[in-house]
């Protein structure tokens, strides 16, 4: 086989492949056997007709049409691999020329992903905020860690943000009451705005036995029509937060005085800033390397990817959404070809161990198996693109770790020092769990 590329623009070639029949013959033969399968000659069992007969009955034009159609991926494939072609698109095909038992010759027009002119990563410089955990900060996760020891308690008064009430709830839409629409004994911090559109403003003043009716969006209803919410207050209930002092501490965490328990949770809050100046030095590598490196991309792809997007959605002639559409595919196609190139330059492979490892955090954060997980990105076509994302993550914390990352009062941060360790949530020392304010109980 011959072939040879020609480059049409930045993301565009063109390859032309010459074969020869002797290369063709096994797809010919193979042809022959396919044909014969799915043709019916009295006398002769399919699959068992002789390659004269088929010829024949068929033609031989229809013969080499099989052929040639089964074939044409094998030699494109191996052209594009000859070549180190990353292509990233359809390919658009032409017969240039076809004589039998002599030669066949075609091209293949496809874009592919662009050489980029990288940077000197080394020579790079990233500034990042520096730490600081201010005395809010640590107060708020305080404020949220007694909420977790707090105690409710039957109130007689009018209800106010922060009171815990008991409700029912019924939606009905033009004075008929909707499937499902009934809720009773619903607990409910007033003020969070986690339930129902309007519903913390029309519990606000209402006491113990009061109902209210007021208009929301439900599911279920047209877009822009409101549902009518007829909400009783059962009950009202004020929270009585223990006193922060050391007895506090000492029930609350394994510390025995209020500073300690302070400096502990002002500890934490600084890893976890921390390891966010990784996070954040990735972003504006990412964000610098957009803004500096000629990415040019392929319209073809971004056309053909917002249309089939549209087409699931049913949206194909909502222009807002397309423009929306649009620039979503073409951040995401140019980040692609960014971390692709990254790749290439640096040679980046993942082994077993490395593709085994993301697959049991990612199983984890699913909580599943990792054989569950597994099975289902199997299931789903999956594989390919999982090994594509670790290799991408790879190659960029690669290329970041050359990179000179600094905060803002001049510090070099060393990112390195951040890679081994997970990153820690603020966790009650004692329980584990986050130190975030939560409802009491």
């Amino acid at each position: 086989m011959k072939s040879a590329v020609e480059t049409l623009s930045p993301t565009r070639v063109r390859l032309s492949i010459e074969v020869t029949f002797e290369e063709l013959e096994p797809h010919i033969a193979n042809a022959f056997k396919s044909l014969s399968e799915r043709i019916n000659i009295p006398g002769f069992r399919k699959g068992k007709v002789p390659t004269a007969m088929v010829e024949q009955r068929l033609g031989r034009a229809a013969i080499l049409d099989e052929a040639i159609n089964a074939a044409l991926p094998d030699f494109y494939n191996r052209a594009i691999r000859e070549h180190e072609v990353l292509v990233i698109g359809r390919p658009n095909v032409d017969i240039t020329e076809l004589v039998d038992k002599e030669k066949l010759s075609f091209t293949v027009e496809v874009d592919v992903r662009p050489e980029l002119d990288l940077p000197n990563f080394s020579e790079m410089t990233i500034t990042v905020d520096d730490v600081i955990v201010a005395d809010t900060e640590v107060a708020e996760q305080l404020d949220g860690l007694r909420a977790r020891f707090g105690t409710l308690t039957t109130v007689e008064k009018a209800i106010e943000d922060g009171d815990f009430v008991t409700l029912d709830l019924v939606a009905s839409v033009d004075g008929a009451e909707i499937d499902g629409g009934t809720a009773n004994d619903i607990s409910y911090e007033v003020g969070t705005n986690r339930m129902i559109d309007g519903l913390d403003e029309a519990l606000l003043g209402l006491s113990a036995g009061e109902s209210k009716s007021f208009k929301a969006p439900l599911v279920g209803t047209a877009e822009g029509e409101l549902g009518d919410i007829e909400v009783t207050v059962k009950a009202v209930k004020h929270r009585d937060l223990p006193e922060l002092d050391d007895s506090f501490a000492t029930m609350a965490s394994e510390f025995e005085t209020l500073n300690e328990l302070r400096d502990d949770i002002s500890t934490r809050l600084t890893r976890m800033k921390t390891l966010e100046q990784g996070t954040h030095a990735r972003d504006l590598l990412i964000a610098q390397l957009i803004e500096k490196v000629s990415i040019p991309l392929p319209a073809g792809i971004i056309d053909d990817e917002v249309n089939e997007h549209l087409e699931r959605e049913g949206r194909l002639e909502d222009d807002k959404h397309r423009a929306e559409v649009i620039d979503e595919v073409t951040k995401s196609l140019t980040q692609e070809i960014l971390f692709d190139s990254i790749v290439k330059a640096e040679a980046v492979q993942v082994n077993e161990t490395e593709l085994t490892e993301y697959l049991v955090r990612s199983a984890a954060r699913y909580q599943m198996t990792p054989d569950q997980f597994i099975k289902e990105v199997s299931d789903a076509g999956q594989i390919t693109s999982i090994v594509a994302e670790v290799t991408r993550a790879k190659a960029l914390a690669g290329v970041l770790s050359r990179v000179k990352v600094v905060t803002t009062s001049g510090k070099v941060v060393d990112l390195e020092a951040l890679a081994p360790r997970a990153e820690e949530p603020i966790a009650d020392s004692e329980s584990g769990e986050e130190l975030e304010s939560t409802p009491a109980e």
